[in-house]
């Protein structure tokens, strides 16, 4: 049983006590239920369902109203407890369509956000290139202006959803400015004349994930977000919003992995008595639940600003994002470790946290961009004050 009490903390209110106990209730039966042998069917399974039942919802933000970002973490922390696609399925809707939701027009946010919000159409974020990872200016990928349209040139890759997604958000380079200052973001849809699927991605945690490619794909100039030249200022901003919960996905995962480590150490026994009787083992069950609450802190410490009307959180997102995925790696270290030969046994809940958590370290920012991020804004703040 997973520990709730930090529903009860000052960061959150009781209505996100309800979503968050409301959403554990039905994913111990939906998630639980659902075949995992196609990926592709059980992620557009995943998204159907979660819309038809109402979990999209925060994936959009209402008319003249901002992200709760509070219940997005609240709901990649439990969807990530169940089931690792579950998390998947529900974070990608989001930052799919973050774009639309803070900078989109009031056409672009009716003829796509009813949908994504009701599971109808699959959404992506197309940001890395082969070349630029987590450099978001460098990218290449270009958009030239064609009378009433803009033609699209380049490859994206690692897009997750990428394959089964209805609709792209993509960032290309319109040229106003070198750099940062000369992208800008697109909405198109998958069948768009041009955009072809590559290559799909194979990792060690079954997602969809795609390379795509992008060649003369002439989409019309309805189809620009927010301004020209303003797609890194976009992408940050999404990604601003979003950066948390991989943290509280992350933080789900620690969780399941130190509710298995309990269950292990309490009914396996060692020379006649269990394993939580060894003073070696509650060492690790210590320093697990302290990662465990610390990341809480941080998840909900950066949610909380956000929610509180803090334009950025660059500091506070990139801080919980690496402590979280950080620890909980090493909390589900402990938990393979304590488990022995069966937490190295396929299709084990700890094995198949193993491979998920992994990624986490890596997308939306990498733990070392982290850090530089994290040293930057502190050393300003210093110097601003």
């Amino acid at each position: 049983m997973a520990d709730t009490t930090f529903l009860d903390w000052p960061f959150l209110e009781p209505r996100h006590k309800v979503w968050a106990e409301t959403l554990d209730e039905w994913a111990a039966g939906a998630v639980q239920a659902l075949d995992h042998g196609d990926t592709d069917m059980a992620c557009r399974t995943l998204v159907k369902a979660l819309g038809a039942d109402g979990w999209l919802t925060p994936t959009a933000a209402g008319e003249g109203e901002a992200f709760d970002v509070r219940t997005l973490c609240l709901s990649r922390e439990t969807l990530a407890r169940h089931d690792g696609l579950a998390d998947f399925a529900f974070a990608m809707q989001g930052l799919g369509t973050g774009a639309i939701s803070l900078f989109g027009t009031e056409a672009q946010k009716s003829d796509w956000l009813p949908l994504t919000r009701t599971g109808k159409a699959i959404a992506a974020f197309a940001l890395t290139e082969p070349q630029s990872g987590s450099d978001v200016a460098n990218s290449t990928m270009t958009a030239e202006e064609d009378g009433d349209h803009f033609v699209l040139n380049g490859e994206k890759t690692w897009i997750s959803n990428g394959g089964i997604a209805d609709v792209y958000t993509v960032f290309a380079r319109t040229g106003e400015a070198p750099g940062a200052k000369g992208l800008s973001a697109f909405i198109v849809p998958a069948d768009t004349t041009g955009l072809e699927i590559v290559e799909r991605l194979e990792t060690i945690a079954p997602h969809p994930l795609a390379r795509l490619r992008f060649s003369d794909c002439r989409i019309p100039k309805s189809s620009l977000i927010g301004a020209r030249g303003a797609g890194f200022k976009i992408a940050m901003s999404v990604l601003d919003v979003f950066r948390s919960t991989v943290a509280a996905a992350a933080l789900g995962f620690a969780r399941r992995a130190l509710d298995e480590a309990l269950s292990r150490v309490s009914t396996r026994h060692v020379q006649g008595a269990p394993l939580a009787d060894l003073q070696m083992v509650q060492g690790h069950i210590a320093e697990m639940a302290v990662d465990v609450d610390a990341s809480a802190l941080l998840v909900y410490r950066a949610a909380w600003a956000k929610d509180s009307g803090a334009d950025r959180i660059t500091r506070e997102a990139a801080m919980a994002k690496l402590f979280s995925t950080e620890q909980a790696q090493a909390v589900i270290d402990h938990a393979v470790q304590l488990h022995g030969g069966d937490g190295v046994k396929s299709g084990e809940p700890v094995e198949k946290l193993y491979r998920e958590i992994r990624a986490l370290r890596i997308y939306e920012g990498a733990t070392d961009v982290q850090k530089v991020i994290i040293a930057r804004q502190t050393m300003a703040a210093q110097k601003g004050g």
